[in-house]
């Protein structure tokens, strides 16, 4: 099946001299270098007739030759002078001391037509285009001959291509010809497509009759059979690339001229503030928006790494790797951004620019399934560069700049892409913790609710960078843009009323003794539930740990906003909210308030 015909065929008494001056012009008009007549002659039907032929000296085959493929190791020597070593993907032409040519693609030089040539053995075969696509990239062979079969060659031209290079080798060459030994070829089915004539006029706008479409269409050799509006059409055999309707649509329109076309504006379908883009695009673009507003630079990186990378980050499976990678450190889709965000940063570390904080908001891969695409907005930070400034500048310093960037800094960035997306940032949740490539202690999971998880932050694990070569004070985060839930339809886009409350806002610090493993977002999220009326912000200001609490005791200080709405609170109000807070913080944290 990968060589669905051949045929060949012997000639004595030739003279392999320089080719004819007309001939050699032309090929030198085409970028080919003339070498002698025989050469020449198969190098002329490859650009006139589209037909790759190939001419082996007979006198330098031992036996006959025979289509086979190769066994695993065989080498050949190539006519460009290079040995490739074949396999059973490989499809030959060999004799019985070994292979003589690499079927569709360049012949040996073992077996090549020289000036003392005076037999020859002329071949014409017919390749499967998908094995020759295969064969010449594994090999990286680029070649006229592999360029014509990988696309598909004419396959009732075989043995008329052969009488023609016959007919070229005898008028230049002279000598004797043997009959043609065709093997294998069992004729062209032609492929037949379902043609309604209307198509023309919904794909082009051109009003073209039945007649002129169905002249046309026989004209370029198409044989139309039926009657009607839709008929059946045979494609004929030199034209590989029509594969359907459209591509039949395609002939009528050139061939009744595409200046007949005229120009029309496209027709709204849609109100003017019509929704166009698709909720996951608009989260893209907002993501992009809001990092490149802190600062971040967008990069551009590859989609494929090393088998050793994707397994630091989860990846690796063999569903994932490549069968021909463009190089061995890109063998493997990327299962996360970081591999290839950390590796830019460490570039540019290299080349003096340390203080780095780059983004990309693009496409992750679990497995193989369309499903398994992620589309991901992952950022990192190295050296200084956090939000207040980069660099040991006295001003930077002040700011709170100058220092190395850690997990809190990696935290906003990945909350700010989340807000930018329009999630309502009082049902998101805190985790500590987070993959095997983030510290575990200096690491978090972002959730919305038990089982949504939107992404991962925190510095690196030393391990880990040290497996990339990485190094330097670094933090990153990555957030799962299609992991958000589409938002709730409302019944208006307008926005709602400005709600502005009369009364002062009133601020209670607390300082409650909790156990170490606990949390401060758990603090946070009791204060806040004690009274959402009237608590409208809860933040920490100090963490103190010291004998004096007791083992393995931690203090933490919150400071909480009030805000009256329907009236001024009185101290009796203060004091049951209070009351309210404490009691909430420690059913939820078990801890007391300090004293």
């Amino acid at each position: 099946t990968r060589c669905p015909g051949s045929a060949l065929r012997r000639g004595r008494g030739v003279r392999s001299g320089p080719g004819p001056r007309c001939m050699q012009q032309r090929l030198l008009a085409l970028g080919r270098r003339p070498i002698n007549a025989l050469v020449d002659i198969t190098n002329y039907m490859t650009f006139d007739q589209g037909r790759p032929m190939h001419v082996f000296d007979a006198a330098k085959v031992s036996g006959n030759l025979t289509v086979r493929r190769a066994r695993e190791g065989e080498t050949v020597l190539a006519l460009d002078q290079r040995e490739y070593k074949l396999g059973p993907n490989n499809v030959v032409i060999a004799d019985a001391d070994g292979i003589e040519s690499i079927g569709g693609i360049m012949g040996g030089e073992h077996s090549g037509c020289d000036e003392n040539t005076t037999d020859v053995l002329i071949e014409c075969a017919l390749w499967d285009p998908m094995n020759i696509a295969k064969s010449g990239r594994a090999l990286g062979i680029i070649t006229d001959a592999r360029y014509r079969f990988e696309r598909g060659v004419d396959p009732e031209y075989m043995v008329p291509g052969l009488e023609r290079t016959t007919e070229l080798v005898l008028e230049l060459c002279g000598g004797t010809p043997a009959k043609a030994d065709v093997v294998g070829y069992k004729g062209y089915q032609p492929k037949i497509v379902d043609f309604p004539y209307w198509e023309v006029r919904r794909l082009t706008g051109l009003e073209v009759s039945t007649e002129e479409s169905k002249d046309i269409l026989t004209r370029l050799g198409f044989e139309v059979s039926g009657s009607g509006e839709s008929v059946s059409v045979a494609v004929p055999s030199w034209r590989p690339d029509v594969g359907g309707k459209a591509d039949l649509v395609e002939e009528v329109m050139r061939i009744h001229g595409v200046d007949n076309i005229k120009p029309a504006p496209l027709e709204s379908h849609a109100a003017v503030n019509g929704k166009i883009l698709t909720t996951l695009q608009i989260r893209t673009r907002m993501a992009k928006r809001a990092l490149a507003s802190r600062g971040m630079l967008e990069a551009v990186t590859w989609s494929f790494i090393s088998q050793e990378q994707a397994k630091l980050f989860g990846g690796g499976s063999p569903a994932l790797k490549l069968a021909n990678p463009i190089a061995a450190e890109m063998s493997d889709m990327r299962p996360s951004l970081l591999p290839g965000l950390l590796m830019a940063a460490q570039r540019n570390a290299d080349k003096g620019y340390g203080d780095v904080t780059i983004f990309e908001v693009s496409g992750t891969y679990e497995n193989d399934r369309p499903e398994g695409q992620r589309r991901v907005a992952g950022g990192i930070r190295r050296g200084t560069a956090s939000l207040t400034g980069a660099g040991r500048m006295w001003s930077n310093n002040l700011k709170g700049g100058g220092k190395p960037v850690d997990v809190f800094d990696a935290k906003a960035d990945a909350l700010a892409v989340i807000e930018a997306c329009g999630l309502p940032m009082g049902n998101i949740q805190i985790e500590q913790g987070g993959p095997e490539w983030y510290h575990p202690g200096r690491s978090g999971t972002i959730k919305m609710g038990p089982k949504v998880v939107l992404g991962y932050f925190g510095e690196f694990h030393p391990s880990t960078l040290e497996a990339l070569d990485v190094s330097g004070a670094l933090c990153g985060f990555e957030v799962y843009i299609d992991a958000m839930p589409e938002p709730k339809k409302k019944a208006t886009r307008t926005k709602p009323a400005l709600e502005l409350s009369p009364f002062q806002a009133v601020k209670r610090d607390f300082a409650f003794v909790v156990d170490k493993t606990v949390e401060a977002g758990t603090i946070i999220k009791a204060a806040s539930g004690a009274d959402r009326k009237l608590v409208t912000g809860v933040n920490v200001f100090d963490i103190f740990e010291g004998g004096s609490l007791g083992e393995g005791k931690k203090s933490v200080a919150i400071e909480v906003q009030i805000q009256p709405v329907e009236r001024t609170l009185t101290d009796e109000d203060f004091e049951a909210l209070t009351q309210k807070i404490v009691a909430s913080v420690t059913k939820f944290t078990g801890g007391v308030l300090r004293s």
